[in-house]
């Protein structure tokens, strides 16, 4: 079973993260995403303090498909500079982590 790979974005709004979570899926980039809206940003950007609502997106993938998801990502991407991180699951259900296996495969 190859390494999973848990991947945070932040979107924009939940359209974008309908869309792009679509394409992941469709693509078989990822298993499956989660989309959780409400989420508080701030941050710093161009030298001002922003505060904003965003949406979190997670992915469950395969660590040899996170560049894949990632590029996928950007290109979509509304933001400049999109947050797009890849979390190592250290362990997990098996018969879960079997399933994104073979969903991304």
């Amino acid at each position: 079973m190859d390494a999973c790979r848990l991947v945070y974005c932040t979107m924009g709004s939940e359209e974008e993260a309908e869309r792009i979570g679509a394409v992941l899926v469709e693509e078989r980039l990822a298993a499956c995403v989660n989309i959780l809206p409400g989420m508080r940003s701030m941050y710093s950007w161009r030298g001002n303090v922003e505060k904003d609502q965003e949406v979190v997106l997670l992915a469950k993938t395969r660590a040899e498909l996170v560049e894949r998801l990632t590029e996928a990502v950007v290109e979509r991407h509304s933001y400049d500079c999109p947050c797009v991180v890849s979390l190592r699951i250290e362990s997990g259900h098996p018969p879960f982590l079997r399933w994104i296996t073979e969903q991304t495969s």
